[in-house]
């Protein structure tokens, strides 16, 4: 029963909170153990607000994921959780994370909430709007950025909103396309929205979204005033992880067919885990050694 609780509420799924980090790296403040905490802090409460959001998306996908080739094992589809139970849990995780954020600030809080009504938003009307649906998974990760910054008290930076929208639209019609392929003619019976898609349109849109990450992350590393607010001129050493980061999540999306899941892809991906990690280490070494 515990393992079962805890699958539903997909914890491979936490990873795509290490957003929120991003502001402590690259405001300078990792060396901060305060604010190192707070982000700690704040990362653990996202995983509680995606965790009841996962539940409750389950809950209203229930029929349909039985039906599903790969979301028939979760435990809600299986039976091993009951409706009752399921919602208890949402709900304990949903009060438990809103309270501990409007103990840390009413702004986060403020945040925290926004992140919840987004996503009950996604999970019972948007998810079915074609184009709206991948936009608003991509917003859900532009408030994880902001609530990163906001929690350790630092000016969000407009440059890592906009980097974080288009990585997060990339990576989200890449699941779309997956998905389109992988269920095929079913497609449109487990999402409406796929029913709108094509794989000519998702191809598109990819093409559209990568040039517009790669060229917007080329442009952040060499703005005079990030290099003037990281007191370094170096940050373009990390361009080639991202180019190949980026040219590698293609390679798997398109002679692969994988991108259903972003987070898998991350850890179970050789050559794209060693890229974030190189690209990771070279952060830190432009902002904090060189």
């Amino acid at each position: 029963m515990l393992s079962a609780i805890f699958n539903s509420l997909r914890p491979l799924q936490w990873i795509k909170n290490s957003v929120l980090f991003a502001a402590l790296v690259f405001a300078g403040e990792v060396l901060n153990l305060d604010k190192v905490l707070l982000s700690v802090i704040g990362f653990i409460i996202f995983c509680m607000l995606s965790s009841s959001i996962y539940v409750i998306n389950d809950l209203v996908d229930k029929s349909k994921d039985k039906l599903h080739p790969l979301k028939k094992d979760r435990p809600i589809a299986l039976g091993e959780i009951s409706s009752t139970t399921a919602l208890a849990i949402s709900i304990l995780l949903l009060v438990i994370s809103l309270s501990l954020s409007f103990y840390i600030s009413l702004n986060f809080f403020i945040i925290s909430l926004s992140f919840i009504i987004l996503n009950l938003l996604y999970t019972f009307i948007l998810k079915n709007v074609v184009i709206i649906d991948v936009l608003t998974i991509a917003l859900s990760f532009v408030i994880r950025a902001h609530a990163g910054a906001v929690i350790i008290g630092v000016p969000t930076s407009k440059w890592m909103l906009i980097n974080t929208l288009l990585l997060a639209l990339f990576l989200g019609f890449g699941k779309r396309r997956h998905e389109l392929i992988f269920l095929k003619h079913t497609a449109s019976a487990h999402r409406k929205s796929l029913g709108k898609y094509s794989p000519y349109l998702l191809d598109q849109l990819i093409g559209v979204v990568t040039g517009a990450v790669v060229v917007m992350y080329m442009l952040y590393s060499f703005s005079t005033e990030v290099s003037q607010k990281l007191g370094t001129e170096n940050l373009f050493l990390t361009i080639p992880f991202v180019i190949y980061g980026i040219f590698r999540y293609l390679y798997l999306i398109h002679r692969e067919e994988e991108g259903g899941s972003p987070s898998k892809i991350l850890i179970n991906d050789r050559p794209i885990l060693l890229t974030v990690l190189f690209w990771i280490l070279t952060v830190i070494i432009t902002l904090y050694l060189l």
